[in-house]
């Protein structure tokens, strides 16, 4: 009668546990696709910003972010196969998933501080180059692109002030067609706006788009940085579930 007790015992802490793992397992499957969403909505809505950067660190974390939830969604379904099928052997592909899973998260949310850290010294060294020299130039469409939005979104001109366009290659050619700042300036954008640089016509008092691009991208790393993180902690409690299950399992029959 003793055994029988113990048994049943063990059998209701067992179904606890499955149930607990399911319902972890249906929240991961959910923030996986979270993880992917932000990380594809970083490279595809801000892909044109990547572009003003000379280090690959911030695409980077978004790769991770695409990679690691791609993963958690498939490893969300195998976990619920694995806890209502019972099976040992799937458990232990499970946990060693969630692992993996969480090193890389862990991973993106790393990065995402390192970049934090060293992106105002990289803006500054190659922001006013990468405007300067490369807007309007030949197989450089990407940045010429990437330059009007930032300046037509933030409402800015040039790095520092509107002043840096002086040194612009562009703005030196017959190509510039008499203007003194791209028309993206503009505070109305019309054709050839850019010859007139008053501040009433441009983005000139308003400041140079450092700051503002800095500011972005600090927002959108601490995004990165904070799902990252906080989806690894959760998957912490995921593996010790996982653990207890596989235990349970472990002293009952096949």
């Amino acid at each position: 009668m003793g055994n029988s007790y113990d048994e049943k015992k063990e059998t209701c802490g067992t179904v606890c546990l499955k149930y607990l793992l399911f319902t972890f397992n249906f929240l991961f499957w959910v923030a996986g696709g979270v993880v992917m969403a932000v990380g594809i909505w970083t490279l595809v809505e801000k892909s044109d910003y990547i572009s003003l950067l000379s280090s690959a660190t911030y695409a980077a974390s978004a790769y991770i972010l695409i990679l690691a939830g791609a993963i958690v969604m498939v490893t969300g379904v195998l976990g619920c196969c694995a806890t209502f099928k019972e099976q040992r052997r799937l458990l232990r592909v499970y946990f060693v998933l969630l692992l993996c899973i969480f090193l890389l998260e862990i991973l993106a949310g790393v990065l995402a501080y390192i970049y934090y850290q060293q992106l105002n010294e990289e803006l500054k060294q190659n922001l006013q180059e990468t405007m300067v020299q490369k807007y309007r130039q030949p197989e450089q469409e990407h940045v010429t692109k990437a330059v009007d939005k930032l300046q037509h979104e933030f409402k800015c001109c040039g790095s520092n002030s509107s002043s840096d366009w002086g040194e612009s290659v562009w703005i030196r050619t017959s190509e510039a067609d008499g203007r003194l700042v791209p028309d993206s300036c503009c505070k109305t954008q019309t054709l050839n706006c850019g010859r007139r640089d008053h501040p009433s016509n441009i983005y000139k008092v308003e400041g140079g788009c450092i700051t503002k691009l800095e500011n972005f991208i600090l927002d959108h790393l601490k995004i990165i940085g904070a799902v990252g993180v906080g989806i690894a902690c959760v998957q912490i409690v995921g593996m010790v579930f996982t653990c207890c299950l596989y235990r349970s399992l472990k002293a009952e029959p096949y």
